[in-house]
This record gives structure tokens, sequence and C-alpha cells, in this order.
């Protein structure tokens, strides 16, 4: 039996052939061309937006790319694909399948992409704030708000992605209206039953928008001193000063107290105490104080101050007052004066640490001399009793 397609004549083969190409080979082909063109499509537009930005100075030079590169990329392929079926013969059930399919696939690349462009705004705005400088105030403000509302966000877009998703359904979409009517009821179960996880995340939006904390402040909490690393919406990372790590929950910083010693800046006051002998020359210590700072890197040439703050019945308390830019450098001044000030006052004055003092006064010669009669005779005659 011959076989033709239009006016060419095939043998029976060739016509089974043509017939299977045209089940399964015309829309294999059709696809792989509608993802390869996606695939060169992506690659052109992140091409152009590389140049873009390595010819602006406000658009950072990887970040469109690094984040955006791949959900850009499965975005144009569901569209592809989604325009590639309408070139297709199929049946109708299948088609309406495939349809539905692809769309839930766009609709969860959708979302990635907009989560990630979030990233690259978010790179956008810190890269003008330096959380690294001296006077970071502005810096860590803006940082710890970009990062929480980032979070917030990135959830809402997950939350409003699955509800998308779940409304193609039709049995989903009939259950949602029952649920709307008695969305009352369901509103103060679902409350209840969620009091703690929706307190913690209301905390999180206090922490964001108040700020009693922001990222790189020194905290004391739980008689721990350490640096915020990192703010969620759930906890609080600590980078503790021997590189441990405290996790906080964020209400703790709602509902307890704790010392924040960059709340409104950097700078600190360090102290350190000396205790010395009344005899000491407090104006030269002072002096001396004055010297040692002068010669230290870490002192900002704000505060020096040398007093005596207390007094005991053997020493006095000598209080070395000094500022320094931060936490960390306050610390190591600190240290620096206290050791210098202590050689200072054992090579100098030696005889002022502290020390107990026992004071004998002598006694004339007169009174002596007279004692030692009295007793001597004391001594006779006690003796005479006893010999009789």
């Amino acid at each position: 039996m011959i076989y033709t397609i239009g006016n060419i004549r095939l043998p029976l083969a060739i016509e089974g052939f043509h017939n299977l190409l045209n089940n399964t080979g015309v829309p294999a082909l059709i696809i792989l061309t509608a993802v390869i063109c996606a695939i060169v499509i992506n690659a052109i537009i992140f091409r152009i937006i590389l140049v873009i930005s390595k010819r602006s100075r406000h658009i950072p030079d990887k970040s469109p790319s690094d984040h955006c590169h791949k959900p850009g990329q499965w975005v144009l392929i569901s569209c592809s694909l989604y325009l590639a079926l309408n070139l297709i013969d199929m049946e109708q059930s299948t088609r309406k399948f495939l349809y539905h399919l692809i769309t839930l696939f766009l609709i969860a690349s959708v979302s990635w992409l907009v989560g990630k462009v979030i990233y690259v705004l978010e790179d956008l705005v810190l890269r003008n704030f330096d959380v690294t400088a001296k006077d970071n105030l502005r810096a860590r403000k803006i940082h710890t708000q970009l990062k929480v509302s980032r979070r917030i966000l990135i959830i809402v877009i997950g939350i409003i992605s699955v509800g998308m998703m779940l409304m193609t359904f039709d049995k989903v979409r009939q259950l949602g209206t029952t649920l709307l009517a008695s969305a009352g009821i369901l509103g103060i179960v679902v409350g209840l039953a969620a009091q703690r996880t929706i307190g913690t995340f209301i905390a999180g939006l206090q922490i964001a928008f108040t700020q009693p904390i922001r990222i790189d402040d020194v905290l004391i909490v739980e008689n721990e001193w350490g640096r915020v690393e990192e703010i969620t919406l759930t906890y609080v990372v600590l980078k503790i000063w021997d590189q441990r790590r405290l996790i906080v929950p964020i209400t703790f910083f709602i509902e307890k107290p704790f010392q924040n010693w960059t709340r409104v800046s950097s700078d600190l006051l360090g102290t350190v105490f000396v205790y010395v002998d009344y005899t000491i020359p407090v104006e030269k210590v002072r002096e001396q104080l004055k010297v040692i700072l002068d010669k230290s890197e870490h002192w900002d040439r704000k505060v020096c101050v040398l007093q005596v703050t207390n007094t005991s019945e053997r020493t006095i308390e000598l209080r070395a007052l000094m500022s320094a830019s931060d936490a960390s450098i306050a610390w190591t001044l600190r240290c620096e004066v206290r050791e210098k000030l202590i050689e200072y006052i054992k090579d100098h004055y030696g005889w002022t640490l502290p020390k107990a003092r026992v004071e004998l006064e002598k006694q004339s010669m007169a009174n002596t001399d007279t004692e030692n009669e009295f007793l001597k005779g004391n001594d006779h005659g006690n003796l005479k009793d006893k010999v009789q």
C-alpha cells in the first residue's frame, strides 16, 4: 500500500514514522524549542543588566544576576511552555491538566523571583550604609529595619503564593467560600491556638520599627556581653566576646530589661579603680593618667578624669575615668590604663600601696625604770608568800 503526504507518495513504513513524528516528535521539538528560547532570552536579559550595573554607581554589580538569574529563567520557561501548548494538538482534558500544572509552576517561580528582587533592593540600599564604620548609628538602624522588613515581606509573599496556588483548585475554592461564612468563629479559634506565635510576630514588628536594639548593638543580656549579630521575627542572635552565640527569644527584649551600650551612640566611658594609701600624692597620679592617655591610641581625646571616690579605714579609692569610641576599644583602654597606673605607683610611690599599719609609741626612760622597780617589788613579795 502506498501513502502520500501532499503530492509525495510514501511507503507504509515511512508513513508510520510520520505518524509517530506527528504524535511525539513535533510536540517534543516544540517544547524543546520553547525551553531553549526562554534560556537564551534570560541570558541576554541578565547580560544587559550586568553591563548596565557595571556602568552605574547605584546598582550592585552582581546582585541582580546572583539573586534573580535562576528564578527569572524559570519564569520565562513557564511562560514559553504556556505559549507552546497552543501549538500542540492534544485532547482537551490533557491540555487543561497541563495548563493547570504550568500555572502552578508559574505562580511559584514568580513568587521566587519577587522574593529575590527584594534581596536586590536590600543590597541596593545597604551598600550606602556601612555598618563597620565608626559612626554607624544610622547604618545600624537602616540594616535592622531592612532585614526584618525583608523577612516579613518574604513570609507575606509565600502565604499569598500558596493561597493563589490553592485557589486554582475548584474544590479548594468551594471550601474557601464555605469557610468565609464562618470566618468570625474561625478567626477566634485560630487566634487562640496561635496566640504565642502571633505575639512573637508582633514583637518582631515592634523591634523592627521602635528599635530598642539594632544590628551590631552592644548589649548586656543575662550578664553576658555581646553584639547583635542577627535579628529574626522569632529570636535574636548575640555574638559573645569569646565567640559563643547566645540565642534570645525576640519577646525578651519587649518584656524584660537589658543594657544597650550603643543605643544613642557607640561612644563609651571606661573606669579604672585603684586602691592606695592615704599618703599618696593624688595630683601626681592625675598628671600621670593624662600622660598615659596621651600616648594611647585607644583614647578618643574627650574625657580624662581622676577622682577620689571613696575611703575606708585603710585605703582611698581612686577612680580614673576615660572615653573611647566603642565598647571593645574602651575595654582595651581600661586594661592598658590599669596596668600602667599600677606600674607607676609601684615604681614611684611603692610605700602607698595598700598595707596594714601598726604604730608603736616609745615611752620615756623614767617611766620605764619606775615600772621595772614596781614589778621587781611585786615579784619579791610573791616569792616570800610562797615560801611561808
